[in-house]
Parts: structure tokens; C-alpha cells; sequence
């Protein structure tokens, strides 16, 4: 009797402790089709072919002044000048033309086209060919909004092809796409490829971004061309890619039409973007930062700018915003577009959670037209300036004392009302009427109080102080 219970036992301990799998199987014995079975050839040419006819390749053409010439700009610093006079400046300031290359798409029969900001961005002169037609079309820019890269412009031309719009959040990754554009300039081309992934939004590429990431090849001049599904239904503006060398690597990145109709539709109406403005510092919910939270997800609020809806309706540094009007909020980025698809005056319901306890906040959005991105290297405001911190590879670009203080203007758009002002890449602004600059925060509290208004800027020029007057 010993000697059974012995042995149930073993087995019973050998059933526990082994190490065994049991693995899903498929069929070992799959049926094989051929593509060209019935002697036909598998082809996407029908459903996408007319989708062809409503890409454009498009030429943008602008005039750089000596001015961007990097010797003319060592020849401009009064340190040389001392010495050499103006004798070889003069045979510098050469105007040169600049062309780029991109593509767009046709959106309706009255010549409305989408096309990435950056195609045309600073463009003097815009032209469009329609397929391989040699005929080239002035364009006139509608609107452009660089923080989501899309831009509008139009041209008047006969029996014009709109695209088929398509569903966006309705993709699957894995789901068969095609990027038609004209790279290279050397046509029109289409190639092919699969979603690869959905809401990549960490890219750095622009402010707003959720992209849809494909392996199809995009290149130079494919960037404002479409991606299209296998009905050939128009669902995001290629834009961009990743690679080292400059090449293809697989790794592509499309706007979703969702987003790309939002925008366009407030281009044409206003010929800009207007977005809400909250106010806050806002950060992602890490593991460790999790542990003090009852929530795993949200956007955690890091501080709260003075005079700013924020501030004024109740928020407070430490809040995690997990949702907004219904909308799940996973994320910084979240938080950030789905704020900006909303309208400034809005009223918006904010949930929050603050010391392990759910509240809502009721919330009046605020402006963001004029405001900057608070971080190095923004978007131009004030008329065509472009903005950089100071730090010490820029102290050596421009030549700054080491204890200069302020926000430095790296760059000044030619042609610009700011060039007209008589801004100049290398000038530090100290203070913008009675608000002295030190940090990019006190440039959005300048904007803010001063939107739309002439403003007294002060500037820091090789030690002296000029003022400007810019509205």
C-alpha cells in the first residue's frame, strides 16, 4: 500500500514541477495560391489609378540675400569692419535663388491643394504641374500652420481631380498602403508598403503630431504627397522620414486626414489655425511618479503660468489630467492635442486627480495665436523672428559677451516685417515694453498682454541698446 502511494505522489510532483509548453499550431498543411492563378495578374492599378490623377508635383522659389552669405556675416561684425572698412561687403551682397521640390494634393474641383508648411514655407513664387503635364500653374498660399506642417494653397486650372477622403481612425496597422509623390522631382510615383504602427507622437518632428508610421518609401519630394489605402482613399500626408543617410529606411511618417482636415478646413475659412490655450507645464506619468497616483495615465501638471485659464480656473502643479469633454488623456501629447483641437473661449471640463481624489474643473480656454513654444530653436514670431536661448555654442556662432542676458534672435525672415523693423540675426532681446525679457516665458507674457498691439522691443546689439517698434 506504501508502495502505491509512493508512486501517485512521484507522478503527481513530475506533473508540477516540469518544465513543458503546449504550443497554439497552425494547419501544417496550408493550401498555396498562386496570385496569377486563372492565368490573371493580382494588381492594385483600378483602385488607386484615380487617385493619381490628383497629385501634384509642386516648385516653390525664393530669393536669399547675401545677407545668409556666413562670410558676409563675418564681414558685418564690427570687429572686422574696424579694421577693413566696407570694401569687400559690397562684393558679397549677390542675391541667389533658392528651388525646392514636393508634392501635393488635390482636395476639391474650385483648386484647393494640401501640401506640407515646409514645401512652401517662405516661398515668393509657387508653381504646381498637374501628373506629367508640362503646364505650370501659379499658386497663391491660402494658409500654412508650421506647428502640424500643413499648408494650403490654391491654383485655377480646368478639370481639376479631387482625391477620395478616407477614415483615418479606422486604420489597422498591417493594413496595405500606397505613397504617391514626386520624388526627386522625376514624377509621379507610386510605392508600396503597410502601416507599420499608429499615434507616433514622440517623433520631434512638429508640435502636433500623430503620425502614422509606414514602411513605404518615401523620399525627397514625396513630402506633401499622399498615402493612400487600397481603394486608393486618401488617409494621411506623407511628411517625413527617419535615416541616417539620408535614404530610405522603412520608417515613414504620415498625418492622418483626420488631422489634415481639421486644419485645412480652418486655413481656407481664416487662413490660419487658431488653437486653445491652457497654460500649464505638463509632463508624462512615469513609473515612479505612477506610485503617488491612484491613475496610471494622464498628464501631469508641472507648473501653472500666471494669467492663464489655468491659473485663473484652478489648477494646480501636481494635478494629473487623465480627461478633457470625454476624451482620454494618456499622455503629455494628448493633453496637448486634443487642448489644441479646441477653439479659444471654449468651454471645456477638465478631470483631474489631485491627492488620490477625482475632481473637475470647468475651464474657459484662452489664446494661443502669437504664443511660442517655450524651448530653443521656435516657430517665428513677432513678424518673422526666430528665437533661440542663449547658450555657449550660440554665445561663439554670434559673438555674444559671456554674460549676455535675454532671448537671442538666431534668424530673421527675409522680406519679413521684422527685416523691415530692422531686426538682425545676433540681437538679444532684453525687453519688450515694460516687461524685461529673461526666458521664453516672459516672450508669451509679452505676446499675451501685448497681442495685436504695436509693441517697443529693446534689443542688444554688440553692447549697445536699440529699440523697434513691430506689432
Amino acid at each position: 500500500m506504501k508502495k502505491k502511494l509512493l508512486i501517485v505522489s512521484t507522478l503527481i510532483a513530475t506533473q508540477l514541477f516540469a518544465k513543458t509548453i503546449d504550443f497554439e499550431m497552425m494547419d501544417k498543411n496550408p493550401a498555396r495560391v498562386a496570385p496569377n492563378s486563372n492565368n490573371q495578374i493580382l494588381s492594385f492599378n483600378e483602385s488607386i489609378k484615380n487617385s493619381l490623377n490628383s497629385i501634384v508635383n509642386i516648385s516653390a522659389k525664393r530669393h536669399v540675400s547675401g545677407s545668409d552669405n556666413p562670410t558676409l556675416q563675418m564681414l558685418n561684425d564690427p570687429f572686422f569692419r574696424k579694421f577693413f572698412g566696407d570694401q569687400f561687403g559690397g562684393q558679397l551682397k549677390q542675391n541667389r535663388v533658392q528651388r525646392s521640390l514636393g508634392s501635393g494634393v488635390v482636395l476639391s474641383k474650385s483648386g484647393y491643394i494640401v501640401t506640407n508648411n515646409h514645401v512652401i514655407e517662405n516661398a515668393e513664387e509657387i508653381s504646381v504641374t498637374i501628373g506629367d503635364d508640362t503646364t505650370e500653374y501659379n499658386a497663391k498660399l491660402i494658409g500654412r500652420d508650421a506647428d502640424s506642417d500643413v499648408a494650403v494653397i490654391q491654383i485655377e486650372a480646368p478639370n481639376l481631380v479631387p482625391i477620395k477622403i478616407g477614415d483615418s481612425n479606422s486604420l489597422l496597422v498591417g493594413d496595405l498602403i500606397f505613397a504617391v509623390g514626386n520624388p526627386f522631382g522625376i514624377g509621379s510615383t507610386v510605392t508600396q508598403g503597410i502601416i507599420s504602427a499608429l499615434n507616433k507622437n514622440k517623433v520631434g518632428i512638429n508640435r502636433y503630431e500623430n503620425y502614422i508610421q509606414t514602411d513605404a518609401s518615401i523620399n525627397p519630394g514625396n513630402s506633401g504627397g499622399a498615402l493612400v489605402d487600397s481603394r486608393g482613399a486618401l488617409i494621411g500626408i506623407n511628411t517625413a522620414i527617419i535615416s541616417k543617410s539620408g535614404g530610405n529606411n522603412g520608417i515613414g511618417f504620415a498625418i492622418p486626414i483626420a488631422m489634415v482636415k481639421d486644419v485645412v478646413t480652418k486655413l481656407i475659412a481664416d487662413g490660419k489655425v487658431t488653437r486653445g490655450y491652457l497654460g500649464v507645464s505638463i509632463s508624462d506619468l512615469d513609473h515612479e511618479l505612477a506610485k503617488v497616483y491612484n491613475r496610471k495615465e494622464g498628464a501631469l501638471v508641472l507648473d501653472v503660468s500666471p494669467d492663464t485659464p489655468a491659473a485663473k480656473y484652478g489648477l494646480k502643479r501636481g494635478d494629473l489630467i487623465y480627461s478633457i469633454n470625454g476624451k482620454k488623456i494618456t499622455d503629455r501629447t494628448s493633453l496637448q492635442n486634443v487642448i489644441a483641437s479646441f477653439k479659444p473661449d471654449e468651454n471645456v471640463e477638465i478631470e483631474i486627480e489631485r491627492d488620490r481624489k477625482d475632481m473637475e474643473l470647468n475651464i474657459i480656454l484662452g489664446n494661443r495665436d502669437g504664443l511660442v513654444q517655450v524651448q530653443a530653436d521656435n516657430g517665428r514670431v513677432l513678424g518673422g523672428l526666430k528665437l533661440s536661448a542663449i547658450n555657449l555654442e550660440m554665445q561663439k556662432q554670434f559673438r555674444l559677451q559671456g554674460d549676455a542676458k535675454g532671448i537671442l534672435i538666431s534668424d530673421v525672415e527675409p522680406k519679413s516685417k521684422a527685416e523691415k523693423a530692422g531686426f538682425q540675426a545676433g540681437d538679444v532681446i532684453v525687453q519688450i515694453e515694460d516687461i524685461e525679457i529673461k526666458n521664453f516665458t516672459n516672450i508669451e507674457q509679452a505676446l499675451r498682454k501685448y497681442n495685436n498691439k504695436h509693441k517697443r522691443v529693446y534689443v542688444n546689439r554688440y553692447g549697445q541698446t536699440i529699440l523697434f517698434v513691430i506689432q
